[in-house]
């Protein structure tokens, strides 16, 4: 169920409500009886849940179906390279 937020346009209390999406928006201040005013605010956000993110759990993007390569992993493996050259 969503959670909206109320503020009373009258005493400035702000409180907030667990209702249905269908439920009519409260109108009258529990505190003062004065009118209500819905208040918009950011929400909840993502919520992340699992072993973790990394660019492994995600598609490949290079069709060969090898993991696409970070900056330091490519970093690493070209200072190897020159290492074994040497």
């Amino acid at each position: 169920m969503p959670t909206y937020t109320y503020r009373c346009k009258k005493c400035k209390m702000q409180f907030d409500s667990f209702q249905s999406i269908v439920d009519p928006p409260l109108k009258i201040c529990p505190s003062c009886k004065g009118e209500l005013e819905r208040v918009i605010t950011g929400g909840s956000g993502l919520i992340f849940k699992g072993s973790g993110f990394y660019i492994t759990d995600y598609a490949k993007k290079n069709g060969s179906g090898e993991t696409p390569k970070t900056p330091a992993k490519k970093e690493a493996e070209s200072s190897k390279k020159e290492k074994k050259s040497d």
